[in-house]
């Protein structure tokens, strides 16, 4: 865990780069996220809106978002939930220093911004009526307790939603994720692929639709 907050740390302080990669913004980010990833614009705009296909339109109940990063992609979504309450938490402070200024900038003075270890969420049982992750899985190097956490926060009929890194689906996007995003601290093995990560929420969900671009899933489960 050291290792990858010390690499979200980094990040936080990198934070134009890191956004205009994440928004596929310019064209150093868009020669990036198409050589790794697989992801040119018209994949990108499928990989986003399967990353948020779960949040109901007008969704106006309790919701956390875990990690919330920069908040570059999650906080335009927000603008347009004007009668959610809205949590996120990041393990990161420098991550959620660039989220708080952001959050000031667009007026969200409403969203609630805390630091926190997705394993033991500050919460309690059944607070939320939806739980976002946006790349957030593939990051955490316990992924059973975080999966327990989530599932703990979580009202009963409410979504857990949001994407994540699978493997098996691209050989150049493995490769870079072995050898420079688990070298670096910015990921954590295991992955699941997308049948392995259907069966696994299967088990905890009454409701489970998994879709995936390339090396990215989405997912939306239902408590």
């Amino acid at each position: 865990m050291g290792k990858i907050f010390d690499a979200y740390q980094c990040v936080g302080r990198l934070a134009k780069l890191y956004d205009a990669m994440l928004t596929n913004s310019g064209l150093p980010a868009r020669l990036a996220l198409k050589f790794f990833w697989g992801l040119d614009s018209t994949a990108y705009e499928k990989f986003l809106a399967q990353a948020f296909a779960g949040i109901p339109k007008n969704f106006c109940g309790r919701l956390l978002e875990v990690p919330v990063g920069t908040g570059v992609l999650s906080l335009p979504i927000y603008q347009k939930l004007t009668g959610a309450e809205i949590f996120c938490v990041d393990l990161s402070d420098k991550m959620l220093d660039v989220a708080k200024s952001r959050a000031v900038k667009m007026n969200l003075r409403d969203v609630k911004f805390l630091q926190g270890d997705v394993t033991a969420l500050p919460f309690a049982d059944e607070t939320f009526d939806l739980v976002l992750s946006v790349n957030g899985f593939h990051v955490f190097p316990d992924k059973i307790s975080a999966h327990a956490e989530v599932f703990r926060v979580l009202k009963r009929g409410g979504i857990f939603c949001g994407s994540v890194y699978v493997t098996g689906e691209n050989r150049r996007t493995d490769f870079f994720v072995k050898n420079f995003c688990e070298r670096y601290g910015f990921f954590s093995p295991p992955y699941d692929t997308p049948s392995t990560l259907e069966k696994f929420l299967s088990e905890k969900y009454s409701r489970v639709k998994i879709t995936h671009v390339k090396s990215f899933a989405g997912f939306v489960c239902v408590k």
